[in-house]
């Protein structure tokens, strides 16, 4: 028993191997995952001993669930029903062991958990992979905050054009969920594809896109400074500072910083904010709190549950209804919620949106089917990002 739990451990550990030791380990003629031409897909993995396989994933098919079966070489093998388009992740179960596909190479990280990835094409899934189009930059950026007295990390999309000329861009600040860091909206939203393909396609303006860290206890990702090189990512409730505004309050260092360090069209009419789930927390604070700052709010399955919020103790959060009546008052260009028919958040947004409605603050409402998940949140920004700007 114990050499097959060693057997096992070494199948999913070698995809962290070194490079000789990957090339060899995936020769042969296993295929998987196969993207079949009619949008089902097949998965294949060599376990001769296991007792049972399962694939585990994120499609709604039977519950994103597969049950494998193998044949005389050892070879366990299922085929999903027909895949809408997405890229989706997942593991396989091997007699209760998880781990990622060991033939698959791409794979993402979602808060501390590694899984493998594929895409279904002929829909929304085209617009997240590379194509030959012009291509924006990528820049890591490491900025000053005087509020956490420490330097912290973010990522920066910059359109393709930037650069080329004195020409000025509107910004759109995009917030991750809890357990995400800067990296999420690059690695698993896909966004700097999705830019690059929307602005190809001319479907969007060229705008510079800006991913900072909304873990405040955190000054960057897991790795990417020396004291946390061995930290693994967590929820972010279990962090410090969690839903005490300090990153709300200190949102528009970052603002500054930006306008200081680009070329942007620095006011509300071409600044726009959007978040998933603790973003999207995050989004309706910082504009209730700064309503001068953005003319374009959005809110991706938002997490406003303020029920487990102190609201009065933290100055952030406190006269929610008066700050929203200023921001209305105030006016926004656009106001853009979105939520799916299964997300846990479905009803705090419907009793926000109430409040919105007492309040006088005009928003766009989006239902999607699913629930709280990174295919909703990539639609979304699908659906948000073309309505900025114009």
């Amino acid at each position: 028993m114990k050499k097959y739990i060693s057997t096992l451990f070494i199948l999913f550990a070698a995809m962290s191997m070194n490079a000789q030791q990957n090339v060899s380990f995936r020769t042969g003629k296993l295929v998987s995952p196969q993207v079949n031409a009619d949008n089902t897909v097949t998965f294949r993995i060599q376990a001769p001993k296991a007792k049972n396989v399962k694939v585990i994933a994120d499609w709604e098919a039977n519950k994103g669930t597969g049950i494998m079966k193998k044949d005389k070489e050892g070879v366990w093998t299922y085929t999903t029903p027909k895949l809408p388009s997405e890229m989706y992740t997942y593991r396989f179960d091997v007699d209760g062991i998880t781990g990622i596909d060991p033939t698959n190479p791409f794979t993402r990280r979602d808060v501390g958990n590694v899984f493998s990835i594929f895409y279904v094409g002929n829909g929304c899934a085209d617009e997240y992979q590379v194509h030959d189009v012009a291509h924006g930059q990528i820049r890591t950026l490491w900025y000053h905050s005087n509020s956490a007295n420490t330097d912290r990390r973010m990522n920066i999309y910059l359109p393709p054009t930037y650069g080329k000329t004195d020409e000025k861009f509107p910004v759109f600040y995009l917030l991750h969920g809890s357990g995400g860091d800067e990296n999420a909206w690059l690695e698993l939203g896909n966004i700097a594809r999705i830019m690059d393909n929307l602005i190809a396609e001319k479907k969007c303006k060229p705008m510079i896109v800006v991913m900072p860290n909304g873990n405040i206890a955190k000054k960057a990702a897991a790795g990417e400074t020396f004291e946390n090189q061995n930290y693994k990512p967590v929820m972010t409730n279990f962090l410090p500072h969690f839903k005490d505004g300090t990153f709300e309050t200190a949102f528009p260092e970052i603002v500054d910083y930006i306008d200081a360090t680009f070329n942007t069209k620095a006011d509300k009419a071409h600044r726009a904010i959007a978040g998933l789930s603790m973003g999207g927390l995050h989004s309706v604070m910082i504009s209730a709190n700064y309503p001068d700052l953005f003319d374009y709010v959005g809110l991706f399955s938002a997490g406003v549950n303020f029920k487990d919020i102190d609201m009065e103790a933290f100055p952030a959060y406190s006269n929610l209804d008066a700050k929203l009546a200023t921001q209305a008052k105030k006016g926004v260009k656009l106001y853009w919620i979105a939520i799916g028919k299964e997300d846990q958040h479905l009803n705090n947004n419907k009793l926000l949106m109430e409040r919105m409605d007492k309040d006088g603050l005009k928003y766009t409402y989006h239902e999607s089917s699913r629930g709280h998940i990174w295919s909703n949140w990539r639609q979304y920004a699908l659906l948000f990002i073309p309505q900025l700007f114009k």
